[in-house]
């Protein structure tokens, strides 16, 4: 027969459990693995579009049907077969040599441009193809337009390559009578890769009026609007800020704890504050490199983060941590915790943008906006639900206190060893 009590705890663990089973113990590592650059150049006729993307993009989606060996009949440009059980696909670079053009037209294929709303024909002008690690920087429109002057050459494809281990540049000319104020940029292209909705796709706009960055999530099957206005581009940032911080389920709890520990206004605005604080040094520091560079850093600053949410729901349930005279160790503490939140929101801005990018002090500026506006939700949603369960009483704010903290702590923990396991293991590689 249950009791309350063993009701309480088998419910923090079914929902502990299943929240884990809806994460990764690389929350912020996994959403720009896959990037899309496009340089956009104006001209007096129209719009050159300078763009970068992984391989698998214009082919993973062509493989045909299954052989008599149980192998899918390879995507054009590749080959591919089982290694130790597992499908595999290889660069095909004797027919990327002898069919480049072909290869161009996948890409211009799968990219839109449309000016109003007509659509407008692209043409070719250039392509190349890099084994990753070889291809020059596209961070400006000046590397963009550096990395088509060399001639394409395929030595570093002398040994097998993988398809996910090669990266595309195609240079697309747009051409119309006059110049471009307005446009939008989608594509068709539906892969089928891992993650293909988490694609980091970021427009560099170059218009005589000045540079201006956007930056979208996914597929793009939904336009990319690209105006020349700072407002317009600075919203696409603050958007990302905001779904960075909402879908990253390790900041949730830990400013869910942070608001259960602190119910009155005034100690939780400065628990906030000095969170705020720290994470936005961190979030700056982390993105220009002022961070070590070793492997086992990443899963360092995860298995931090993990820790931190273990403390803020302690502070939640334990009495003499809420005293006053404590209050400002606790507004301290969680400003250096701020630092390790702060590293975790810079690893994703890395992915993306380069340091050398124009604007950069923009998008930068943005992006915490953002983060800072979800950080906002999140409070007031937390506080307002608390609040209206204090309103039952002391027994169901001290039910609910208790629930919120273990379900936090028990998913922690285990990141912690997840985590941490992730930290053993590239300390001895």
């Amino acid at each position: 027969m249950f009791t309350p009590s063993r009701t309480i705890v088998w419910l923090t663990l079914f929902i502990a459990m299943s929240l884990v089973g809806l994460s990764t113990a690389s929350a912020h590592f996994k959403l720009n693995l896959n990037v899309r650059i496009f340089h956009v150049e104006h001209l007096s006729n129209g719009l050159n579009v300078y763009m970068r993307l992984p391989m698998p993009y214009l082919v993973a989606h062509l493989l045909g049907e299954i052989d008599e060996n149980g192998l899918p009949s390879p995507a054009p440009y590749t080959n591919n077969r089982l290694e130790e059980g597992k499908l595999v696909h290889y660069v095909d670079v004797e027919q990327l040599k002898n069919s480049t053009d072909g290869f161009a037209l996948l890409a211009k294929q799968g990219l839109n441009l449309s000016v109003g709303e007509e659509s407008v024909n692209a043409k070719v002008e250039s392509i190349k193809i890099y084994k990753n690690g070889t291809q020059p920087d596209f961070a400006t429109l000046d590397d963009a337009k550096k990395s088509f002057q060399d001639e394409q050459l395929f030595d570093t494809f002398e040994q097998d390559v993988y398809v996910g281990d090669t990266t595309v540049d195609v240079l697309l000319r747009y051409t119309r009578q006059s110049a471009v104020y307005q446009y939008a940029l989608s594509s068709n292209l539906n892969p089928g890769l891992p993650d293909q909705d988490e694609t980091a796709n970021l427009v560099l706009d170059y218009s005589p009026s000045g540079v201006q960055i956007f930056r979208a999530r996914g597929l793009l099957h939904e336009p990319v609007i690209v105006t020349r206005s700072v407002l317009d581009a600075v919203v696409t940032f603050i958007k990302e800020g905001v779904k960075h911080i909402l879908e990253g389920l390790d900041h949730v709890l830990f400013v869910v704890c942070l608001v259960l520990g602190a119910m009155h206004l005034r100690p939780l605005f400065w628990r906030v504050t000095g969170f705020t604080l720290g994470h936005s040094v961190t979030l700056s520091l982390g993105f220009f490199g002022f961070v070590p560079t070793a492997a086992w850093f990443v899963p360092a600053v995860e298995t931090g983060i993990a820790l931190s949410i273990i403390y803020v729901a302690m502070v939640a349930i334990i009495p003499k941590l809420q005293q006053k005279k404590n209050e400002w160790a606790v507004v301290a503490i969680t400003g250096l915790i701020g630092l390790l939140h702060g590293l975790g929101f810079s690893f994703v801005l890395q992915n993306i943008l380069q340091v050398t990018s124009p604007n950069i002090w923009q998008s930068l500026l943005a992006f915490n906006v953002g983060v800072e506006i979800g950080q906002v939700m999140i409070v007031i949603a937390a506080w307002s639900i608390f609040y209206l369960i204090n309103l039952l009483g002391t027994k169901a704010t001290k039910i609910n206190r208790y629930f919120v903290a273990s379900v936090c702590i028990v998913i922690s923990c285990y990141w912690v060893i997840e985590r941490g396991g992730n930290v053993l293991a590239n300390i001895h590689i």
